[in-house]
């Protein structure tokens, strides 16, 4: 059994490698192959890894909230593999990407307990916007302080909108490339700009453990 996890995929060579860093640390840690493949933008996709071996494989994808691409890009790439694929759900919202938000807000000179605005990349999926709310929720949960939610794109309010010199700004965005630019562009008035999340170990046990559950639910309908 292997495992792969897909990626949204970036033109920046550091936000691709932030997803084979990840891949990798779970890989060891679980004891299993591991290949980290992308949607878009970088190679190699999610399609060519799965139809190149006939391994039983337990996919994760390395996305944040509900969209086109989980619900509709992925069940695609996967439909036709010739061998036993499982398929999982997006990352979040999960406390431990919560929690590993939380770091980076400290590591940027937030106090806990200020007020957040959480950017997130948007989409126009009423499924994304649910997911988003929760996990601004469960932030405010772990920061212990009010945290307010800005998109990039599709409904919801504008980094410009809401953050001002008094707020933290901690990026809903798992690796650097055009988004995390944008969201650093327009939280400029901000003093404490966390980083992304990036491939931060909290992020690693995340991934550990819904590659682990998927090849338990592997194991028992083998």
């Amino acid at each position: 059994m292997r495992l792969v996890t897909v990626a949204h995929g970036t033109r920046t060579g550091a936000g691709n490698r932030v997803a084979a860093e990840l891949t990798a640390a779970a890989g060891r840690r679980l004891g299993l192959t591991a290949v980290a493949s992308y949607v878009e933008l970088c190679e190699p996709s999610l399609a060519s890894v799965v139809q190149g071996s006939r391994e039983p494989t337990v996919v994760v994808p390395l996305l944040l909230s509900t969209g086109y691409h989980l619900r509709h890009d992925l069940p695609r790439a996967v439909g036709t593999a010739p061998g036993r694929v499982v398929l999982g759900g997006g990352l979040g919202p999960d406390p431990l990407l919560a929690a590993a938000q939380a770091d980076r807000l400290r590591a940027a000179g937030a106090v806990p307990g200020q007020p957040v605005v959480m950017v997130a990349a948007g989409s126009k999926d009423p499924l994304a916007t649910r997911d988003l709310s929760a996990a601004a929720r469960v932030l405010a949960r772990v920061w212990g302080g009010p945290v307010s939610l800005a998109t990039l794109a599709g409904p919801g309010a504008r980094p410009v909108e809401l953050v001002t010199p008094e707020h933290a700004v901690s990026p809903y965005l798992l690796a650097p490339g055009h988004f995390a630019r944008r969201a650093a562009a327009e939280s400029a008035t901000s003093h404490h700009v966390a980083d992304v999340i990036g491939a931060h170990p909290l992020v690693v046990d995340l991934l550990v453990a819904r590659a682990s559950a998927l090849v338990e639910c592997e194991l028992r309908s083998a």
